[in-house]
C-alpha cells in the first residue's frame, strides 16, 4: 500500500474526529435514552442498508455479546439479518417495507430504534422510523452528510458531517462503540 494514501485517509479520519466532537452532548442523550429503555425492559432495534446493515449487526452484537468485559447481554436486535423475512416482505410487499413490518411485529412501546443511514434518505429506514414513532418507540438516527430526511424525523439525530461514505461509516462504528460502552457502564454491568 502506498504510505501516502494511508496517511491521506488517516488525516481525513482524524479531521472528522475533530468535527464530531460537537456531537458529545447528543451522544450522551442517546446513551441515556437507551439506558432508560433497557432498565425498563425495552430492547434496541437497529436497521440500515448495505454497510449500515452491517453496522446494525455489529452494534447489536456488541450489546448482546460483550463490549469491554464479560457481562449479562443487553437486549438488541438487528432488523437486517433474517433473510427469509427480508425477501418475503420485499417480494410480497415492497423493499421499503422490510423494516416497517419487523417494527410492527417485534417492537413495543419503550423500545428504541436506531436508524443508520449515511445519506439520511433511505426510504425503508424512514418508514421504520415513522412506524416506531406511532408505536411510542424512541428513535435515534445515526446519519451522515446533512442528515437527509431522517434528521427531521428521528427523535434524536447524530449526524456525521462528511460527504464520503467510508468516513461516515468509520464514525458510526466509533459512536456505536461509545454508546455501547456507556450503556453497559450506566447499567452497572461492567
Amino acid at each position: 500500500m502506498n504510505p501516502s494514501l494511508f496517511l491521506h485517509h488517516l488525516a481525513e479520519h482524524q479531521a472528522l474526529c475533530e468535527l464530531v466532537k460537537g456531537l458529545d452532548k447528543d451522544v450522551e442523550k442517546a446513551c441515556q435514552i437507551i439506558t432508560t429503555a433497557v432498565k425498563h425492559g425495552g430492547k434496541i432495534m437497529l436497521c440500515g442498508n448495505g454497510g449500515s446493515a452491517s453496522d446494525s449487526q455489529h452494534i447489536a452484537a456488541e450489546f448482546i455479546g460483550r463490549f469491554t468485559k464479560d457481562r449479562e447481554p443487553i437486549s438488541a436486535l438487528a432488523l437486517t439479518t433474517d433473510t427469509s423475512v427480508l425477501t418475503c416482505v420485499g417480494n410480497d410487499y415492497a423493499f421499503d417495507q422490510i423494516f416497517v413490518r419487523q417494527v410492527k411485529g417485534l417492537g413495543r412501546q419503550g423500545d428504541v430504534l436506531m436508524a443508520i443511514s449515511t445519506s439520511g434518505h433511505s426510504a425503508n429506514v424512514i418508514h421504520a422510523v415513522n412506524q416506531a414513532k406511532l408505536m411510542g418507540i424512541q428513535t435515534i438516527g445515526l446519519l451522515g452528510k446533512d442528515g437527509g430526511k431522517l434528521a427531521n424525523v428521528c427523535d434524536l439525530s447524530l449526524v456525521v458531517p462528511h460527504q464520503q461514505t467510508a468516513r461516515i461509516q468509520e464514525m458510526h462504528i466509533l459512536i456505536g462503540h461509545i454508546i455501547c460502552h456507556s450503556v453497559e457502564t450506566q447499567l452497572g454491568l461492567v
